[in-house]
């Protein structure tokens, strides 16, 4: 069942009706529907589908592997013998010959960055393809896809040799609450709030994940089948995708996912752990695992100065990839021999904690649909991020799950997932505003959301101007 991405089905769709082939790039996490995306695209208002897709990366894999893979599956396509072709310049040349004119006609080079990896000039002959043969098309839409952003950044939407080649660039997040909540069927709608968070804190957003989960079970067995058994999908999920992406840089960049696993950090902070100085190394690094949908950078504007922060700070943004690193990672021997005795959720050390993180990264990873919640239009919004100012000699630390700045307004949000909650919220949130500093002009106010039983007494002191419980980031 396909499920959401409407706007992006749109935007696709109104590419149909010029005399010239365009261009579209297409990024996101791996398992996030990038390829489903277009297929659905492809299945609504095409004639003619071509996908043609890298190979993975292995021990031995080579450029003439890759081009041989290509000309194959051109082959596939043309009904013919396939042919060799000896440069990307003539395996293209043959995917050309098979693109019909006047047709609508959708191809899809997926994972590019695994099929053109191993040619330093796989772009620069793309750009030559691109200009010499595919724009020609009448009602052609080729789409460039793949899990490494930064290469599709760096190859084409930063390449000066393609500015202003791309028609359309998509880039895809993970499904909102309530289209996971769709993707589970009617039994979606009999679950508990609580029990969804509890998925969503295992799975995120991730629609490849939401497909595995078995509605009619309970969360502790699903969780038990997916991430805690050798053949779980979530058992070995991270390794494949992670090393995917990265290839021979997957060491180093999931070293630095481990240190966030335990909150935000600055790069500064991450250098300091292992006794170095912040350089470009560090910068970029955060910067690919943030294109790569593992991390979020978190600036915001100085509610004094109205100026970007000084200091970005990164958080783990995907929710699956924190459940692995505390829960799944620590045990992967034992679940590998199928030693590990799964029970539920609560004989995990630490799990409250950990799911307040998550609940936190959930309602940040969907600040779209937050904004109405709070009386926000989104135009208006001038920064929505964690706020995090460190303790220095002459004042306090502040730090805020969510700080929402206008021209006129901050609105101060404390994100919180407890059993039980009561009035000792109010005094919490309190103790974190004294220390805030604004400038004058500036109204303040404050929101709490949460996921757990709010006590009565909360709402009857009026203290927050908007008091937003989980369950309407499921609504319809």
């Amino acid at each position: 069942m396909f499920v959401g991405r409407e706007r992006d089905l749109r935007d696709l769709e109104a590419l149909w009706g010029r005399d010239h082939g365009v261009l579209v790039t297409c990024r996101g996490r791996r398992r996030i529907g990038k390829s489903t995306l277009v297929e659905e695209f492809a299945a609504r208002s095409a004639e003619r589908f071509i996908c043609i897709e890298g190979l993975p990366p292995r021990k031995g894999m080579t450029d003439a592997t890759q081009r041989r893979h290509f000309c194959e599956k051109v082959a596939e396509y043309s009904g013919k013998e396939p042919i060799f072709a000896p440069t990307w310049s003539l395996a293209f040349a043959q995917l050309d010959g098979i693109i019909p004119d006047g047709r609508r006609t959708v191809v899809l080079l997926d994972e590019i960055s695994w099929m053109g990896g191993y040619d330093p000039d796989f772009a620069g002959y793309l750009k030559e393809a691109w200009d010499r043969r595919f724009l020609k098309h009448a009602e052609l839409v080729l789409v460039i896809c793949g899990s490494v952003s930064a290469w599709i950044a760096e190859n084409i939407l930063d390449s000066t040799g393609f500015v202003g080649r791309d028609s359309l660039d998509i880039e895809l997040k993970e499904l909102p609450p309530a289209q996971c909540q769709l993707m589970l069927g009617p039994a979606g709608k009999r679950m508990a709030t609580r029990e969804k968070i509890d998925l969503l804190s295992v799975t995120g957003g991730i629609p490849k994940y939401i497909e595995d989960v078995r509605p009619e079970l309970s969360v502790d067995e699903n969780v038990r089948r997916m991430c805690f058994m050798p053949r779980g999908i979530l058992f070995r999920e991270f390794d494949e995708t992670f090393n995917g992406v990265f290839g021979r840089k997957a060491h180093v960049r999931g070293t630095i996912l481990r240190k966030l696993a335990s909150g935000p950090k600055s790069a500064a902070d991450l250098a300091k752990t292992d006794g170095k100085t912040p350089n470009g190394s560090y910068a970029r690094a955060l910067r690919e695992l943030e294109m790569a949908g593992y991390v979020a950078g978190d600036a915001g504007l100085n509610p004094m100065t109205g100026e970007p922060l000084r200091e970005e700070r990164f958080r783990i943004c995907d929710n699956y990839t924190r459940f692995y690193l505390h829960c799944i990672e620590p045990r992967r021997t034992m679940i590998a021999s199928d030693l590990f005795e799964f029970t539920s959720l609560e004989q995990v050390r630490g799990i409250d904690t950990l799911f307040g993180l998550q609940f936190e990264n959930l309602v940040l990873n969907n600040l779209k649909i937050l904004f109405p919640m709070l009386g926000l239009e989104e135009s208006l919004v001038l920064s929505a991020a964690p706020y995090c100012r460190r303790q220095s000699k002459t004042s306090g630390g502040c730090q805020i799950d969510l700080l929402i700045q206008t021209q006129r307004t901050l609105l101060a949000v404390e994100i919180k997932r407890r059993r039980e909650i009561g009035l000792e919220i109010i005094a919490e949130m309190d103790a974190k505003l004294r220390n805030l500093k604004f400038a004058r002009g500036l109204s303040l106010r404050t929101a709490l959301i949460f996921d757990g039983r709010l006590s009565p007494a909360v709402p009857a002191e009026r203290y927050f101007d908007f008091i937003v419980p989980a369950e309407r980031f499921f609504a319809n």
